[in-house]
């Protein structure tokens, strides 16, 4: 197994719809302009209610990418 090197950012996302939703949200927004996006953790986990009622959903995570060959 070769050694890794990881750069990890924090990011937040949100969704009207889920926790997960939220996270996908991120990790995908993330990954168009990331590359090699190997893990996430999520850190942080808050919401907004309004009148009762659960409306938005959102998580800070950290996520880790390997680094190129050529440190780039």
């Amino acid at each position: 197994m070769s050694n890794h090197v990881y750069k990890i950012v924090e990011l937040a996302g949100s969704s009207t719809e889920s926790i997960d939703d939220a996270i996908r949200v991120a990790v995908e927004r993330a990954s168009a302009s990331l590359r090699n996006l190997r893990w996430f953790e999520v850190v942080e986990t808050r919401g907004h209610i309004d009148g009762g009622k659960v409306r938005h959903f959102q998580v800070k995570l950290k996520v880790g990418f390997t680094l190129d060959e050529d440190g780039a």
